[in-house]
């Protein structure tokens, strides 16, 4: 971007968020639900929905600029990706994660201060006092991660391996699917307590419920069970400070048998921390949520695994959506015994 581009880029950023906040409002209101089932006029939608007529009107009119509804005879009808992607019974919605995005939103609106001072802004990222918060962000990880599992479980290679350890699992998407794709396996998911019926719902949808057990346990402060033949770290190292990072790292490594593997999935910087943008924002997402937590350089990652132990670390051919990637090594006898 340079200065013959104009500021239309910059107030096009800078006005992006509106049509963030009106996608939101769709989710948090369930607009899509009851118009998958049948098309509705507006009249209509507001009786279900109760909002008022004017409002709901003028964000049903945003909502078909932005391509998620078409109107036929004054009714609205959703698009195919509103359809897939917006009702609350679609198997695809993503709603939990656009509900959370709207709880985080009042926090980016006070980035200044928190790159002034440093420190995280308001409540927990996944609470806010709110009851259906860890629900949601629960739910939206289950979403991001089954977008995910599915391919990669087919395609990672654990012939061999027996046991597996979902560290920071949360509702134990990844422990599943690679449970499926591999019926040797068994795995265990270490997370909170409250976790747990997340975790054994979702190993019970794809019938591996006899396979995936759960151990509760902060990752930070308790010890992990040992025994495993792979852990996977999953999008928990950007919480914590380096010092975190480092102290799951040990523990995974800890937990894993001699010639074991060690996995890393996260939203990785490029080592001159320059891109990829998600990642870049991300950390920012991470400024304003947790007190010392922030995105990782490709090569700072790799860096604490060896340092833990971990040979033969190789960035895997996999780029998963906003540009995650995943870094795997292997537990040498001497790393394991120590």
């Amino acid at each position: 971007m340079d200065a013959t581009d104009g500021p239309g880029r910059l107030l096009e950023i800078s006005g992006s968020y509106w049509q963030g906040c009106a996608l939101q409002a769709a989710a948090m209101l369930d607009v899509f639900t009851p118009l998958c089932r049948e098309p509705l006029d507006a009249a209509e939608l507001t009786a279900r929905l109760g909002c008022d007529a004017r409002a709901l009107a003028m964000l049903l009119d945003a909502l078909a600029a932005m391509g998620l509804l078409t109107r036929e005879a004054g009714r609205c009808v959703p698009t195919p990706c509103a359809r897939a992607f917006l009702d609350r019974e679609s198997p695809r919605c993503v709603a939990h994660v656009l509900r959370h995005h709207h709880r985080i939103m009042g926090s980016w609106a006070r980035l200044p201060e928190a790159v002034r001072t440093g420190r995280p802004l308001g409540e927990h990222m996944t609470d806010h006092g709110d009851p259906g918060a860890r629900e949601d962000f629960l739910l939206a990880m289950d979403g991001i991660a089954t977008a995910i599992a599915p391919g990669l479980a087919a395609t990672v290679d654990l012939a061999g391996r027996r046991r597996f350890l979902d560290v920071g699992g949360g509702p134990g998407t990844y422990a599943s699917h690679f449970c499926l794709a591999n019926p040797e396996l068994t795995a265990t998911v270490f997370d909170l307590p409250g976790s747990r019926e997340y975790a054994r719902a979702k190993a019970a949808r794809l019938g591996v419920a006899d396979r995936v057990d759960f151990h509760a346990g902060d990752y930070l402060r308790d010890p992990m069970p040992a025994g495993y033949d792979v852990a996977w770290l999953s999008q928990i190292l950007h919480a914590e400070d380096p010092a975190g990072c480092r102290t799951v790292i040990a523990k995974a490594v800890a937990s894993v048998v001699p010639g074991g593997l060690v996995f890393v999935h996260e939203f990785m910087l490029d080592d001159a921390r320059d891109g990829p943008l998600f990642a870049t924002l991300f950390s920012l997402n991470m400024l304003l949520g947790t007190p010392r937590g922030q995105a990782y350089a490709e090569g700072e990652i790799r860096e604490m695994l060896e340092e833990a132990g971990v040979r033969e670390v190789k960035r895997l051919d996999f780029t998963g959506p906003n540009g995650s990637r995943i870094l795997c090594g292997r537990v040498p006898a001497e790393a394991a015994a120590g």
